[in-house]
């Protein structure tokens, strides 16, 4: 349960900028859709450099289970160093050329420059977000999810209250700051949850935070996870830039829609998140300790799980179909095309489940190759082609999120044969 909650504090972030963007008094669609646009691009960045979390979690655990925990204490403050230093890079190499990028998206006129300037905010809250990523994967490799809870809560709270009095602000004391305020509340919630972070790693664990030399001698392992995580990370990006791009070329009712259906699937799966950090957590600590049989016992409590939960999602979504539309915009075209296509959302939660699941486990594992090849696959040969033909016969929002529950059974199933193919003869021959 930490783990579900901590999971959800960066698409809280999204979604609580969607709703209340989505209802302000000037230009809300164009508002709306450029937080989709930005959001999009700014997850991109944050699963590529935020994979450091998955590969920290799967080497500390690995120790903790095999009782090592001394020989790796540097490893997160070194890892910690690199990710920053990259993420640094990444922040002043697309500042200035945000408006080309977002053209990209086929932003154009006043979308364009909400995107632009939206960005230009949002984008300074990235090194704390990389840097609270990063030490909640030391805390799941200590197997312990209630600090980053703590953090996460207190992260989200605020950034709803910020969101409230910047957007709109307050009488006699400052103007609504409307797009910009959001960005604002937003960066505002990233600090506080990075400072947090910082003080619960020092005074409650023995992990240091100052970089030491020599370097680890998991390093070379660590950036090797690293590495197919990110080439992973770029495949699932892409099909998230192709369906931004498509849906924004569809007009601007329809990127809005998009927007918050895909922000609404996106706190889906953090959500599921926590079994998955469940996953991450145990497979690697069992795995560091060789206990093969519970291992595969883990993964059948977590396939029954995770399917509860995503079939719980979709029913709870079936039952709030409406309202949660009214939520996000009072814009009657936005509605309608988002109403129109929000039951694949729900429909896909079950399959969406055991994918995010799955994927946990085998972070914790270190099978970061094996998770690299199946989203490649899936990504190249079932949601890139389907989407492209479904654009062809215009089937429009219906063609990008019907793309994306087929990309999602092609990434779990597989996930699911690899793992029993692996582990079930080890438990056969004990």
């Amino acid at each position: 349960m930490p783990a579900i909650i901590a999971g959800i504090s960066e698409p809280i972030l999204s979604l609580t900028d969607a709703a209340i963007v989505g209802h302000i008094p000037i230009n809300a669609t164009e508002s709306l859709a450029a937080v989709g646009i930005v959001t999009t691009f700014l997850s991109m960045l944050i699963w590529v450099l935020g994979q450091s979390r998955s590969a920290i979690s799967s080497i500390i655990s690995q120790y903790v289970g095999a009782n090592k925990l001394e020989e790796v204490k540097n490893l997160p403050a070194q890892a910690i160093t690199l990710i920053l230093l990259l993420s640094l890079l990444i922040c002043l190499g697309t500042y200035p050329f945000c408006r080309s990028i977002f053209k990209l998206y086929n932003a154009s006129g006043l979308l364009l420059e909400y995107s632009i300037d939206y960005y230009k905010i949002r984008v300074l809250g990235l090194p704390f977000t990389l840097f609270t990523f990063a030490i909640f994967g030391v805390f799941r490799g200590l197997q312990n999810t209630y600090y980053p809870m703590i953090i996460a809560i207190t992260g989200a709270v605020l950034n709803i209250v910020l969101d409230i009095l910047m957007v709109y602000g307050i009488a006699n004391v400052f103007p609504p700051l409307y797009l910009k305020g959001a960005a604002l509340a937003s960066v505002i919630s990233q600090f506080l949850m990075a400072a947090m972070a910082t003080y619960f790693l020092l005074k409650k664990t023995q992990i240091p935070l100052r970089f030491t030399r020599p370097f680890n001698k998991e390093i070379p392992r660590f950036l090797n996870m690293i590495g197919h995580l990110i080439v992973r990370t770029l495949a699932l990006n892409t099909a998230l830039y192709f369906a931004a791009r498509f849906a924004t070329g569809y007009g601007n009712s329809y990127i809005a829609a998009y927007t918050i259906a895909i922000n609404l699937w996106f706190f889906a799966a953090f959500a599921v998140d926590g079994y998955s950090s469940a996953g991450n957590i145990l497979s690697g600590k069992l795995f560091g300790a060789k206990k093969y049989h519970l291992l595969l016992q883990l993964s059948n409590q977590l396939i029954k799980y995770s399917l509860i939960v995503g079939v719980v999602m979709g029913l709870i979504g079936g039952l709030l179909y409406r309202p949660i539309g009214m939520v996000f915009t009072n814009d009657l075209a936005v509605q309608t095309q988002f109403y129109d296509i929000f039951w694949i959302v729900l429909l896909m939660q079950p399959f969406c489940a055991l994918a995010f699941v799955f994927d946990g486990i085998f972070k914790g594992l270190g099978k970061m190759k094996d998770l690299r090849d199946v989203l490649l696959l899936a990504t190249l040969f079932v949601f890139l082609p389907l989407l492209f033909i479904f654009d062809y016969y215009d089937w429009k929002l219906h063609g990008v999120f019907t793309a994306f529950f087929l990309w999602m059974v092609a990434r779990g199933i597989p996930l699911i044969i690899k793992f029993r193919k692996q582990f079930l003869p080890h438990v056969q021959n004990h």
